[in-house]
């Protein structure tokens, strides 16, 4: 059963960090691709980066996150990291990982997490 499962939000004052986990299992890490995306109080979800097993390096779906956020792999525990910095209010969302099994990093996952909570407080 492929399962993707996020964990490591928490409230954070601006301008802070923070580390997000997104622990994978049901599939293999040779092919695959995991992707992170957030959803804000009132706004659409939008993707932030993704991480595959065909690609060399993380791919960014939005241009702010290629500075302040990175996404990153430890195949070894089958687990995505997103790493978030410099924090502000604008970043409280739910934030949601993703596997596609074809490796294909775009928003049409074909698994979800149940979220995590980012709370930026000003």
């Amino acid at each position: 059963e492929v399962q993707v499962v996020e964990s490591g939000g928490d409230l954070v004052q601006a301008g802070g960090s923070l580390r997000l986990s997104c622990a994978a299992s049901g599939f293999s890490f040779d092919d695959y691709a995991v992707g992170w995306f957030r959803q804000a109080p009132g706004k659409e979800r939008e993707g932030i980066g993704c991480i595959s097993s065909s690609d060399g390096g993380a791919y960014y779906y939005v241009d702010f996150a290629k500075g302040r956020f990175t996404v990153s792999s430890d195949n070894s525990t089958n687990t995505v990291y997103l790493d978030m910095n410099n924090l502000a209010p604008e970043d409280t969302a739910v934030y949601y990982c993703g596997a596609h099994l074809a490796a294909m990093c775009h928003p049409d996952m074909d698994y979800w997490g149940k979220g995590t909570l980012v709370i930026v407080s000003a």
